[in-house]
């Protein structure tokens, strides 16, 4: 598809153009979310199939990255919910 055949499919039906977005963004970030519980999961697991039974002590920067990809899969799920509603009011 050229972009010219894609714009204009865009300026026929804008609506539906901007509501694809926002679920492009939803179906992003509910993955982003699913993964990273996913991830700290198998890291609880790890760290208990070691034998370590402080689960307390686990790696500041390892918390940190979990935080940040927690907010940008909330990011990218509001950011869905703001194109979805701005979709109706095209």
């Amino acid at each position: 598809m050229s972009l010219q055949v894609l714009w204009s499919l865009f300026l026929a039906h804008p609506a539906g153009a901007v509501n694809s977005l926002a679920l492009f963004f939803a179906v992003a970030g509910a993955w982003v979310c699913l993964v990273t519980r996913v991830r700290e999961q198998r890291g609880l697991a790890r760290v208990l199939a070691d034998g370590e039974l402080d689960v307390q002590d686990q790696d500041e920067r390892t918390l940190r990255i979990n935080r940040f990809f927690y907010r940008f899969g909330a990011a990218c799920l509001g950011s869905a919910l703001l194109l979805s509603w701005f979709s109706t009011r095209l």
